[in-house]
Parts: C-alpha cells; sequence; structure tokens
C-alpha cells in the first residue's frame, strides 16, 4: 500500500512538471509569433520572407521528434526532456543578440529543438500511469500546447515596455527555472525503458500503408494548421485591423488558448463517440469556419434607379475572433482523435505511427506560414492563408468520405455503435 501511495505521488508529480515543462518549451517555439513584427520592421522583410523567419524553429522541432521518441525509449523521459531543455537556453538567450536576417534564421533552428518536447513528454508521463489513466495523462500533458497563448499574453507585455530584445533573454530565464523545477521534482524509473530497435528508417517504411498517410493528411490540418496560425495570427490583427500589438496578441490568443487546454476534453469525447466520429465533424466544423474566414473584405457598388450604392461585406474584428475561437476548439479536439485513431489501428505499433503522424503535423506548422506569406505577396490579400487552409480541408473531407463515411453512418444510434467496434 506504501509503495502504491508513493509511485502515485511520483506519477503525479511528474505529470505536473513535465506539463509545466511542456508549456514552457511550447512558448518558446511559438515565440516568433510576436517578437518577429518588430523583428520584420526592423529588417525590412517581405510576408514570404517573414513566414520563413515564423517556421525556422519548427522545421527542428519537427525533425527532431522521431529521435527523441527513440532516445525517451533508451534512455529515459527524464534526462532526454531536462537535456532537451538545457541546449535551447544558450540559443534563446542569444536571440537578443541577432542582427542580421540568417542570424535569426540560423539561431531559430536551434530554438526549435524546444517543439521536440511533444514527443518525449508523452511516453514518458504515459509510462508512469496504468492503462485506464494513460489517456487522461497524455491529454493533460498534451494541454502544454497552451504555452502558445501564454506567449502572447506575456511577450508583448516584455516588448512593449522593454523592446524585443528583452523577451528573448526573459524566455531564457524561464527555460532555465523551468529546467531546474523539473529535475528536483521529476523521476525516473528503469523499469520504464525499453531497448529501442525502431530506426528512422523502420519508421519511414510505415508510409507505405494509405492509412498512415490520411492520418498525417488529417494532423498536417488540425496540429500543422493550429502552429501556423498561432504564428501568424498576431501580425493578421495588427495588419488586417490596425490593433496594437498588445490587444492583438491578446484577441489572438482566444484561438490559440482553446486550442491548447481543450485538447484532454476531445480526447474523452474520442473515448465516448469514437476517433472517426469526432474527426468527421471537428473537419466540417473548420470547413465552415474557414470557408467565413476566407472571404476578404469587399467594397462593391450596384447601380439603382436612384444612383449608385455602394455595400461593404467582410468581418469585422469581434465575428472574426468569435470564429477563430471555434475555429481553435475545433482543432484541439481534431489533434485528440486522429492520436485516439492511432491508439485504436496501431496499438502494438503506437510509437513508430504517432512519431510518424507528429512529424508531418509539424511539418505542416513549417510550410504552412511561409505559403501563407508567399499567397499574401502574390495576391495581397490577407485572407488567402484561409483559403488555403480551406482547400487542404476540403481534401480531408472528401479522403475521409471515401475511405470511411460512405461505408458506415455518422449520425444516429448505429453511428455511435460502429465507432466503439472500430
Amino acid at each position: 500500500m506504501a509503495s502504491d501511495l508513493n509511485n502515485s505521488r511520483k506519477a503525479w508529480s511528474v505529470l505536473i512538471v513535465s506539463t509545466l515543462a511542456f508549456t514552457v518549451c511550447f512558448m518558446v517555439w511559438m515565440m516568433f509569433g510576436v517578437i518577429g513584427i518588430p523583428i520584420k520592421k526592423m529588417l525590412n522583410l517581405n510576408s514570404t520572407q517573414f513566414g520563413l523567419l515564423m517556421s525556422m524553429p519548427v522545421l527542428t522541432g519537427s525533425l527532431i521528434r522521431v529521435p527523441l521518441g527513440i532516445w525517451t525509449d533508451r534512455f529515459g523521459g527524464r534526462v532526454v526532456l531536462a537535456t532537451l531543455m538545457a541546449v535551447t537556453v544558450p540559443a534563446i538567450w542569444m536571440m537578443s543578440y541577432a542582427s542580421e536576417y540568417w542570424h535569426f534564421l540560423t539561431i531559430g533552428l536551434f530554438v526549435g529543438l524546444a517543439g521536440g518536447s511533444f514527443s518525449v513528454g508523452t511516453p514518458y508521463v504515459a509510462r508512469w500511469f496504468p492503462q485506464n489513466k494513460k489517456g487522461m495523462a497524455m491529454g493533460v500533458y498534451g494541454a502544454g500546447n497552451s504555452g502558445s497563448a501564454v506567449n502572447k499574453f506575456v511577450a508583448p507585455v516584455i516588448l512593449v515596455a522593454f523592446g524585443w530584445t528583452m523577451v528573448p533573454q526573459v524566455y531564457a530565464a524561464i527555460m532555465l527555472g523551468t529546467l531546474i523545477l523539473f529535475w528536483m521534482f521529476s523521476y525516473s524509473d528503469p523499469a520504464h525503458l525499453v531497448p529501442s530497435t525502431v530506426s528512422f528508417r523502420d519508421q519511414l517504411k510505415a508510409l507505405k500503408d494509405p492509412k498512415v498517410i490520411k492520418y498525417c493528411q488529417y494532423y498536417s490540418i488540425v496540429f500543422g494548421g493550429y502552429v501556423a496560425l498561432a504564428l501568424w495570427m498576431v501580425q493578421y490583427y495588427v495588419g488586417e485591423y490596425g490593433l496594437d500589438i498588445r490587444v492583438a496578441a491578446l484577441l489572438a490568443a482566444c484561438f490559440s488558448l482553446p486550442g491548447g487546454v481543450l485538447r484532454a476534453f476531445g480526447g474523452i469525447l474520442s473515448d465516448k463517440y469514437g476517433a472517426h466520429s469526432v474527426t468527421w465533424w471537428v473537419m466540417w466544423v473548420c470547413w465552415i469556419c474557414l470557408f467565413l474566414l476566407s472571404y476578404p473584405q469587399t467594397d462593391f457598388t450596384i447601380m439603382t434607379v436612384n444612383g449608385p450604392v455602394t455595400f461593404h461585406i467582410g468581418l469585422n474584428v469581434y465575428a472574426f475572433t468569435v470564429l477563430m475561437f471555434i475555429l481553435g476548439i475545433a482543432m484541439a479536439f481534431g489533434k485528440a482523435s486522429v492520436f485516439k485513431y492511432i491508439s485504436d489501428d496501431y496499438s502494438h505499433n503506437i510509437g513508430a505511427i504517432s512519431g510518424m503522424v507528429g512529424l508531418a503535423g509539424g511539418l505542416g506548422g513549417f510550410v504552412l506560414p511561409i505559403m501563407f506569406g508567399a499567397l499574401m505577396d502574390l495576391t495581397g490579400i490577407r485572407s488567402s492563408a484561409f483559403m488555403l487552409l480551406y482547400g487542404v480541408v476540403w481534401v480531408s473531407l472528401i479522403w475521409m468520405y471515401w475511405t470511411e463515411v460512405h461505408r458506415q453512418q455518422v449520425m444516429g444510434k448505429t453511428a455511435t455503435q460502429f465507432s466503439l467496434q472500430n
């Protein structure tokens, strides 16, 4: 009894400090979403260059996920996560001394290592809990995505008060303090170590399975799209509505916050109703929101018997924020439901498959901001970012319909039964 109580205490301590660490890592990973705005002005960057600037940390944070997962199995989550955090501290600090575009791109690659923390902490915390609580543990840990919203609360205040160069210095101090807390209150269990014989080449072989490719495409929307929009939204509010950066960041957090903290609730819904049903409705909600968000600010004139009459069509800042809030909730549920798919279909190989799907989602977060910037430079329309995502969601809906929906019922009594059986 005493041993069980001690293990339970250790498990909860690991979960709490690991979630804190992941939140801080995600906050750092999304740093360019705020400080990128004054950097863009300082370096006179176009939208494509700005998109690349914001995407560089996402690139390394995505590519490192697979090896980090393998190392976690071999060496343990405590050692790997602590090492990962320690390596990023000098890079975060050096960001404040960068002055050239290539400086930011290069340092951003090292700062981006923080984004790989998801693939370390997920198996680390899960192994401390029994089977019936693993989903809860991974859901709570995954809520560390809300670090994107924390960044939007903290960074603008520091930026306005002291300038953008102070933000990396404060973030480096926060990361160092979090590292110390994590090491003090986390634990290692030799029983959790497993001999990892899976190589990156072995994981690539999983892409031969069409279902894996499909899940990669889903996750590139619900996670990749979330990361891309979380980076893009502050400057969108500033450019589209002329808001102060602090107000813009606060409104952008209305998307980032639910997109992070509600992931655990999405896992509960997926357990109850099945991964397919949740993902299907997530895609439709995203489709509707993105359709409305895609429409640019438009003025048109109609010739009437009384002369020309001009009308204006476009979302005001309030309607736009409400739609982004709904979109954030949908993406949070979708992130959980995609991993529910994986746990249902690949219970014997969940590590390898989740690594590849997570990599695809991260690469979506890398590519999309660059494409957002290129489209805006090409068309001059800010809402073209949403037009792109709208088209990608169309692909997912069509793909899901032909591979899943036309063979089953998604509404009514039999829908839940089918989802639970599969």
